[in-house]
């Protein structure tokens, strides 16, 4: 997600289902407190360990 894919996008990579993806984006959103993929982008480069 931090990278700007699609839901259908990271379903082919990780070989799951699309509704899987977006189920598992929304919780990511709800857990950062943002509600968009973009605020959550943003907020990955603070939170990442190196």
């Amino acid at each position: 997600m931090a990278e700007g894919l699609t839901n259908r996008e990271i379903a082919a990579r990780l070989t799951i289902a699309q509704k899987t993806v977006s189920v598992h984006v929304s919780n990511i959103l709800a857990k950062l407190g943002v509600s968009t993929r973009t605020q959550a982008a943003a907020h990955a480069p603070r939170h990442t360990r190196n």
